[in-house]
């Protein structure tokens, strides 16, 4: 059923599809033909046709050529698509090329009758589903749109090049996202491909957390990878609270005034910055080694290295922290221990930095804390190495860390 609004929303709506024969001209390198020596040639149909002047596939090739390169050959390619059809009724190139001019010339009806037969004759041709695309596009019909999506999607292994970009730009349409929605519901074999294309490529990195939502309420899966991807997406794009809303709706019971996973038993390889981030750099070598009940943060840094070892973006509201946990194996002189730092992200103004002790100290027990003022919705709390003048340079473990506000 034709959707209201659809041709009125243009940027998102008409998916790049708009023209036709910038669509066709897009796809055409994809076609192919089957005899070995047309398939050859086919970067040259008229050498190709001189060779085979009676191959209907060939001639429609050709007459699909002559109609992109100028507009003066559209009455020729034409006629050739037309000969091609009498020497192979079954050549599709050559519908839609007729398609194709007749939607040029205005000629809708009949453009649509071509469409027809074309289904007729093959419905895994990717220039004719791009064209029935266009067609619905034009009647303002997203399901139906959608459903030749999907069998191009199915059927050629070129379409996700082509239509991914598109379709994912289109999630910026809620209407379109809805219907993807109950598209995607049904599985097709492209879909978890789509989803990780529109988590690195959409435009709007809100929209696709958008529609990574309603998927996991239809059912669908959504990789970790993938939604790792739009939230750090949106917190690069200043969009801090669409981040955390989207975190916190797949991280049950995840807590804003508090820092996340303090036992570190998370086993994904593909954290967000919501989450700890092990950070590797020249001479420091870091590692999150979870269990099933608890895990250890492991450290190493060469003889005067220094830097961030570890860190996990915070939306504390405005107030005061405490920051505990355990340390193991740290053994450095005062003015080389580790210490935790927690930052404004906007501009980089420290909120405070607690000192670890060695941990042969309080069974390597540590506590501190931090005050965040107003204005700085969105904190990076961090644990830093200093350069060390040890033979063997730094290493040890955090066994655990939690910062969660003062009562």
């Amino acid at each position: 059923m034709p959707q209201s609004g659809f041709a009125s929303r243009r940027t998102p709506v008409e998916w790049g599809l708009r023209g036709a024969l910038a669509l066709f001209a897009a796809v055409v390198g994809y076609v192919s033909v089957s005899q070995t020596f047309g398939f050859a040639l086919k970067a040259n149909p008229q050498r190709a046709h001189a060779l085979a002047p009676g191959d209907g596939r060939i001639t429609a090739r050709l007459a699909q050529k002559m109609l992109l390169s100028k507009q003066s050959a559209r009455a020729r390619a034409a006629d050739l698509a037309r000969l091609a059809l009498r020497q192979d009724p079954t050549a599709v190139q050559a519908v839609a090329t007729l398609g194709l001019d007749a939607q040029l010339r205005g000629h809708t009806a009949a453009a649509r009758r071509l469409l027809v037969y074309g289904n007729a004759l093959s419905r895994r041709d990717l220039q004719l589903r791009l064209w029935a695309i266009e067609d619905a596009v034009g009647r303002n019909d997203i399901p139906a749109a959608l459903v030749n999506y999907d069998v191009a999607l199915r059927t050629s292994r070129t379409a996700p090049e082509l239509l991914f970009p598109v379709l994912a730009a289109a999630t910026d349409d809620q209407a379109i996202r809805l219907a993807l929605v109950k598209t995607l519901s049904g599985k097709p074999a492209w879909a978890e491909s789509f989803i990780f294309h529109a988590a690195v490529n959409a435009p709007n990195p809100r929209a696709v957390a958008s529609l990574y939502r309603d998927l996991r309420r239809a059912g669908v899966s959504v990789l970790d990878e993938a939604s790792s991807v739009v939230i750090n997406r949106l917190i690069s794009g200043g969009f801090w609270e669409d981040a955390w809303s989207y975190y916190a709706a797949i991280h049950p019971g995840a807590d804003r005034r508090t820092s996340r996973d303090p036992l570190f038993t998370s086993r994904s390889t593909t954290p967000s910055l919501f989450d700890w981030t092990p950070i590797n750099d020249a001479g420091v070598t870091t590692s999150i080694q979870p269990g099933n009940q608890k895990g250890v943060f492991d450290f190493a840094a060469s003889p005067s290295v220094g830097g961030t070892l570890l860190q996990q973006i915070q939306v504390l509201p405005a107030g005061d922290y405490r920051l505990v946990g355990r340390s193991a194996g740290i053994d450095q002189d005062e003015g080389a221990r580790p210490y935790w730092i927690l930052t404004c992200r906007r501009d980089g103004r420290e909120l405070g930095r607690i000192v670890l002790p060695n941990s042969s100290r309080l069974n390597g027990l540590f506590s501190g804390q931090f005050s965040v003022p107003s204005g700085c919705p969105v904190q990076v709390l961090a644990l830093v190495a200093r350069p060390s003048n040890s033979a063997s340079g730094m290493t040890g473990q955090i066994e655990q860390a939690r910062l969660y506000p003062v009562r």
